[in-house]
Order: structure tokens, then C-alpha cells, then sequence
């Protein structure tokens, strides 16, 4: 395992929480940390959910299951963090928010702890900037849901050293993971082709050139993708697809990455997707 043992995920949304399951099923010691109690037992009875769904279903044995939640714990804050090895934040995709996680674990951390960004858009320089050990500091994003989806873009920053990608590389595909490496740029490869896409199709909304049912059905059978992008949208929340669309706009200066007035509407309406219950669809 490259040295890594104990990993620490900063942050127990959607994505921190399939992030620790992932890695507490391949033996790694993890502490899932949120300021939020609710969050936290959220993220627990989420993972002991999709756990169960997997022993019913055959594909992880029971011993496998509590091994794994053995090897998972749950905080407030971290702890023993100079046991750390690598700590990934999975915080909101906000870059003063990131910026400040970061910043701590980089005061609380040992000097040759490693630090991954979760971002799905902002510059893995701009935040290894913020911290003493630039060389460390290393993308490493994980597609939504993470215990399903196979991919990890693996994002250099402009100082990370051979050894923290090569290590970050190992540590993705023990994960069982398939690492893609990316250029330090706005929305690496994934969310700079998705989100385009997108936002083109909540245009068609706002244009009225069909409703959300009819693109989402339309892109399904035409194009064999098993969700529309609207249905898409929703998953990933529009809070977070707005703020990817604006990291697209002002990274490459270029009108084509507008977002459309439609996504930043129902944004400041609260209906952000799935996750508030509203947003293309009901839920």
C-alpha cells in the first residue's frame, strides 16, 4: 500500500462517505470527520445500508462487511492526526472552504503526510499554494457515486512531486480504481465535457424547446447513456453544477461555459436536486 495506512476523509457528504467506504472495504484504517453530528450518522447508516444491500446481494461476505466497519470510525474532529498518512477533503466545492481544510490538516499533519483535493473543478495549484508542502498536495477525484463508478482523475499541481502521483496513483488502484491522469485545468476532462453538455440541456429547458422528460428520454435512447443529463444534474446537485459552470466561465474566459440563467434560478430557489427533494424532478 505505498506506506499509506491510515487515511483520514475530511468532510461526511455524499462523496466523503463513498470515499471512506471505499477504502475502508480495501483495509485502510479511516476517520471520516464532519463538524456535524447529524452528518455523521447520516454518512454511518448510509454506508452500513449500502454494506447490507452488497451481503444480500452476494458480493461481500458478512465478515468482509464488519471488518470494514471496523476499520471505520467517525468524528467531530481528527484524531491522533500524526498518525495520518493522507488525508482527503471532500468539503463542498468551494475554494475558501477547501482552502481552510486544507490549511488545518497541513498545521496538524506530519511533514510527510500527503494531502488530496476531491475537487471536481478548481486548481489543485491554487490550493497546494495555500499550504507549506506544496510537493504533497495532489487531486484526487473520485466519480459520484464512488463506490460504484470505476474512474479516479488523478490532477498534478505545479509542484507535486513524481513520488506523491506515484504514490496517489498505487493508492487509487488498490482502491480498484482505473486512475486517469489530467492537466491542471478548469473541470480536468470529465466535468469539462459533462457539464457543457448539461448546461446545454437545462438551455433547452429554459428555451422551451422540450420538457426535462422528453430531453432526458431523448438522450437516453439516442445515445444509449443510461441517465439523461437533467436526471444527471439532479444526482450531482445543481448547487454543484453551478459552481463548476462558473469555474468553466471565469477559468477559460470563453461564453460557451455561461451557466444558464435557469441553473443559477432554481439554485437560489433551494432546488438543487435530489438531495433537497426538488429540482428537475421531484423526489
Amino acid at each position: 500500500m505505498t506506506g499509506i495506512k491510515h487515511i483520514a476523509i475530511m468532510g461526511a457528504g455524499q462523496m466523503g462517505t463513498g470515499i471512506a467506504q471505499v477504502c475502508a472495504l480495501v483495509n485502510y484504517s479511516v476517520q471520516l470527520i464532519d463538524i456535524s453530528q447529524d452528518q455523521l450518522a447520516r454518512a454511518r447508516q448510509r454506508i452500513e445500508k449500502d454494506l447490507d444491500r452488497q451481503v444480500a446481494k452476494g458480493t461481500l461476505s458478512l465478515p468482509q462487511k464488519d471488518q470494514a466497519l471496523s476499520r471505520l470510525r467517525f468524528f467531530e474532529r481528527l484524531q491522533n492526526p500524526e498518525s495520518i498518512h493522507l488525508a482527503i477533503e471532500a468539503v463542498s466545492e468551494s475554494l475558501d472552504m477547501k482552502v481552510q481544510v486544507l490549511q488545518n490538516l497541513d498545521r496538524l499533519l506530519q511533514d510527510t503526510a500527503l494531502l488530496a483535493s476531491n475537487t471536481s473543478s478548481l486548481s489543485i495549484t491554487r490550493l497546494a499554494e495555500a499550504t507549506q508542502r506544496p510537493d504533497r498536495v495532489i487531486g484526487m477525484h473520485f466519480m459520484n457515486p464512488a463506490p460504484l463508478m470505476p474512474l479516479v482523475e488523478i490532477i498534478r499541481g505545479a509542484q507535486t512531486s513524481d513520488t506523491t502521483y506515484a504514490c496517489i496513483n498505487a493508492v487509487a488502484r488498490q482502491l480498484g480504481k482505473m486512475p486517469v491522469l489530467s492537466k491542471d485545468t478548469p473541470g480536468f476532462i470529465v466535468n469539462r465535457l459533462l457539464m457543457p453538455l448539461i448546461n446545454e440541456a437545462i438551455y433547452a429547458v429554459y428555451q422551451e424547446v422540450a420538457s426535462p422528460q422528453d430531453i432526458d428520454i431523448a438522450m437516453k435512447l439516442g445515445t444509449n447513456d443510461p441517465m439523461g443529463p437533467l436526471e444527471r444534474a439532479d444526482f450531482i446537485g445543481l448547487d454543484t453544477c453551478l459552481s463548476i459552470m462558473q469555474v468553466l466561465h471565469e477559468g477559460f474566459g470563453d461564453d460557451k461555459y455561461r451557466p444558464c440563467p435557469l441553473l443559477a434560478d432554481y439554485v437560489a430557489a433551494g432546488r438543487l436536486g435530489k438531495k433537497t427533494g426538488f429540482g428537475f424532478y421531484q423526489y
